[in-house]
């Protein structure tokens, strides 16, 4: 029992380490896809949804991290503070660039949803290997932290 919830903690980190790269990935092929279809301005909406949802996406984690590492330790104030902000900030910046119309919204919108692309990207990867399939991300060299 202890070494299949060892393996399960396993799993989950290297899930977790390919998640940012699921995210980068898609970032990059629907830019490159927008743009080899001859519009900049909506790939350039397109990549900064993407960024806004990436950082949102980091700042949550750290944030989450945070909260259970800290057991009953102070959580630091900028942790606090980015954890607090993030969803202010973000819907800040899609609202100036909806008002100034600099870049086309919806493409701005669409970008938003690379960290649910990544998940489903992840989510795939999971039911193939839960399926006996074989890849090479199964090599991924991560190593359980011992809280964890």
């Amino acid at each position: 029992m202890d070494q299949e919830m060892n393996r399960g903690k396993v799993d989950l980190a290297r899930a977790e380490a390919r998640l940012p790269r699921w995210m980068l990935a898609a970032a990059l092929v629907g830019t490159i896809a927008i743009l080899a279809s001859g519009h900049l301005r909506w790939a350039l909406g397109f990549s900064v949804g993407a960024t806004l949802a990436i950082l949102n996406y980091y700042w949550l984690h750290d944030g989450i991290t945070a909260l259970f590492d800290a057991g009953t330790t102070r959580i630091p104030k900028r942790v606090v503070a980015k954890f607090v902000l993030r969803y202010p900030l973000t819907f800040a910046g899609i609202y100036v660039f909806y008002r100034a119309g600099w870049l086309p919204f919806v493409w701005v919108l669409a970008g938003l949803f690379v960290p649910a692309v990544g998940i489903l990207f992840e989510a795939v990867l999971q039911v193939w290997q839960a399926f006996g399939g074989n890849s090479a991300l199964d090599q991924v060299a991560v190593k359980p932290t011992e809280n964890g």
